[in-house]
């Protein structure tokens, strides 16, 4: 009997670390088991993990550094041809961390674990969903489009080795080939400024720093749909194609207005423009209390940066003398002040210049203070 109530306790004990876990590593996300597990209790050795669903997946990108640096493809059995692939994870890795990320190759990637393609394609071609292609079919479509624009050829020894032909490489050119950083390290610039055929002003200055350092967007919201050839296109064709005003636009629709009805001078402009101003763009100063908040602590909507109330309860809810401590704005209400309400003082909801008016006829602001100064927390 003992036994049996202990076995229990180590269960319930398991179940709930267990939960704990998952938890963590589900924190950011609004799931339930059944988005990714088809079975009602998933195991280690049977997690009964669903078909990849592709964007309604979650995904997870680690730094390249992070996986492998050297894969041995070898899932495919076609040793009369070729010679198991080589392939450089670390070199395709740090290529997509200017793009998609992992999600480029890994469609379906949940919290702590990188799935294979063999984990979701079949080694053999026979197969029930043509919808989704086998293995081989996998990596060809993966890599084609990459190799097409880059080299404008699709040649099979490209990737592969002949059997009929001699090892070239050796275990140590592995080695050195994991060892070193294969693409260089790409240095992003801290404004990029474009001239332009527009008649509304040719300039445009791009500040890359701010949208990355101060509106914390990630590589892969503007570039997911870039690849090599935009840098290293080798063919050197020139596009004669004329791009519509809403084409040309695409990228930064996403979080601007660009329809032509509204004022086009936001982003073009004769001269340079300086880097974003909360003032002088909003109207509200945040250099005082605001300025060390990443932004997305008050514009809470992904990339949607639209304009908030400036008065202060909008964010902090209603202020008294009991949840606000005064010396933070760098003046300690004295003992005939300290006790009364802040609209006492301040009659404008943005708790900006107080008024003395209502007690007294002879004092104002700041020439007389109604405590004494002190340094600003």
């Amino acid at each position: 009997m003992k036994n049996k109530i202990l076995f229990f306790f180590l269960a319930i004990s398991f179940l709930i670390n267990a939960q704990t876990k998952i938890s963590k590593s589900h924190s950011s996300q609004v799931l339930n088991c059944s988005t990714c597990h088809s079975c009602e209790i998933p195991t280690k050795e049977n997690p009964c993990l669903k078909a990849c669903p592709r964007e309604s997946m979650v995904r997870i990108d680690q730094k390249p550094e992070e996986g492998p640096k050297v894969l041995i493809i070898n899932k495919i059995k076609e040793t009369d041809i070729y010679k198991p692939v080589k392939f450089s994870h670390l070199a395709h890795a740090e290529m997509a961390e200017i793009s998609g990320g992992c999600r480029t190759c890994h469609h379906y990637n949940p919290p702590g674990n990188v799935i294979g393609c063999s984990e979701c394609h079949e080694t053999q071609r026979k197969r029930e969903d043509v919808s989704k292609p086998d293995l081989k079919g996998a990596y060809h479509r993966q890599c084609m489009n990459c190799h097409r624009a880059w080299s404008g050829s699709l040649d099979c020894l490209f990737c592969h080795q002949s059997n009929e032909k001699k090892e070239i490489s050796t275990a140590s050119d592995s080695k050195k080939l994991a060892a070193k950083r294969i693409h260089p390290e790409i240095k992003t610039p801290a404004k990029i400024v474009y001239t332009t055929s527009s008649t509304s002003g040719k300039i445009v200055t791009f500040y890359h720093s701010d949208h990355v350092d101060l509106f914390k967007y990630e590589c892969g919201d503007c570039h997911k749909n870039d690849n090599c050839v935009k840098c290293h296109n080798k063919n050197k064709t020139v596009s004669t194609v004329k791009k519509s005003l809403k084409e040309i636009h695409k990228k930064c629709s996403n979080c601007h207005n660009t329809d032509a009805k509204y004022s086009c001078t936001s982003c073009h402009s004769e001269k340079e423009k300086m880097p974003f101003n909360h003032f002088k763009r909003t109207g509200f100063d945040i250099s005082k209390y605001h300025s060390k908040l990443a932004c997305n602590r008050c514009h809470t909507t992904k990339n949607k940066f639209t304009g908030l109330k400036s008065d202060c309860s909008s964010c902090h809810g209603q202020w008294s003398n009991e949840n606000f401590k005064h010396n933070i704005t760098g003046l300690i209400l004295d003992e005939t002040h300290r006790e009364l309400e802040c609209s006492n003082c301040h009659k404008e909801s943005t708790y900006s210049k107080p008024d003395c008016s209502d007690c007294h006829d002879d004092k104002f602001y700041p020439k007389d203070k109604p405590g004494k100064l002190t340094k600003k927390l």
